[in-house]
């Protein structure tokens, strides 16, 4: 397995229309796409409490290429995103990492 961890940091007091997306749209969507979580944390003790950090995870490099480009070009996501951000633009920043578990982890 191969896991991502995005971390996407909000323009001020921005959150929450990311938090309703998040929970409103973008599941459904991922659903329809194959893509799986692995969990979702906001910020409690940090540099900002204005972060969405996420898991995915992934089969493949393979399986992310396909499916994360299908769910980016998906007109309904393009049309949902544009709406989510008729009142501005919510993310300022995203980082994102690949990883692969340890011969140790308890997450293989």
């Amino acid at each position: 397995m191969i896991y991502e961890t995005r971390v996407y940091r909000c323009l001020p007091g921005r959150l929450p229309a990311l938090l309703k997306r998040f929970d409103t749209i973008t599941l459904k969507l991922w659903e329809k796409h194959g893509i799986r979580q692995a969990g979702f944390f906001t910020t409690l003790v940090g540099e900002s409490n204005q972060e969405l950090t996420y898991l995915l995870a992934w089969e493949s490099l393979a399986e992310r290429e396909k499916k994360w480009t299908a769910f980016q070009s998906d007109p309904e996501w393009i049309e949902a995103r544009a709406k989510t951000e008729a009142d501005g633009q919510i993310v300022g920043n995203i980082v994102n990492q690949l990883l692969v578990p340890t011969s140790f982890s308890s997450v293989k």
